[in-house]
């Protein structure tokens, strides 16, 4: 099926949808705050701690209109489009300028495999960078690292001491002189969030530590 329907007006984008909710952001620098969540379906990575498999496939088309109309029903703030991998389908970033025109603060939460250029810079990108933990380390696209700016974000999820050395290599590679905020996550089911948590204080390392907060809230619930 087409993700453009034409009318009078124009063309009208349209993307496959998985689930439009209403939540407490869970990571990043928005975390706790109140935000609708917009999940696109598809993904060409498989992750292997993956916790939404069920965006893989399915979902319906909406065009751009009918999803401002269901995101304005919560009066949010923020709004997170997510996915899935949210910029596998093109008019993604249509949809991130239309949420930024009707005055939210809007993120992206996207893997480190699609290319970040050319999303409106009132956006924040959260770029989910994939350790060898995931099974995609290949899958980085890392000239995105130099079209990061101070309004985005990175997030590494780590699994194991292997994933946190690589990840600080990284750092020192590629986002020594990045104004950007970095957080590391311990995957959830892998590893303690307090042995992660010792090596960043051990290393005295600049970034974040943060956990899933809706995992520790509700579990791995879909719609949350």
């Amino acid at each position: 099926m087409s993700t453009k329907d034409q009318s009078t007006t124009g063309t009208i984008e349209r993307l496959r949808v998985t689930e439009i909710f209403f939540s407490l952001q869970g990571e990043a620098r928005t975390v706790g705050w109140p935000t609708v969540f917009v999940r696109l379906t598809g993904c060409p990575l498989r992750c292997h701690y993956c916790d939404t498999p069920y965006a893989f496939e399915g979902g319906q088309w909406l065009n751009v209109d009918d999803i401002l109309n269901t995101v304005a029903e919560h009066t949010p703030r923020f709004v997170t489009v997510t996915g899935g991998e949210p910029l596998a389908q093109k008019s993604c970033r249509h949809l991130l300028s239309m949420l930024c025109d009707a005055g939210y603060e809007v993120s992206l939460e996207t893997s480190g495999a699609m290319d970040i250029s050319g999303i409106d810079k009132r956006v924040s990108v959260v770029l989910d960078v994939k350790t060898p933990g995931s099974g995609e380390e290949s899958k980085n696209f890392h000239e995105n690292f130099g079209r990061l700016t101070g309004n985005d974000q990175v997030k590494f999820v780590i699994c194991d001491r292997a994933d946190y050395e690589w990840a600080r290599q990284k750092i020192g590679d590629h986002l020594r002189n990045v104004p950007c905020e970095i957080f590391f996550s311990p995957e959830h089911e892998a590893m303690s969030a307090a042995e992660l948590a010792d090596w960043i204080l051990a290393d005295r390392l600049l970034v974040r530590m943060q956990v899933q907060l809706h995992k520790y809230l509700w579990g791995n619930v879909q719609g949350r």
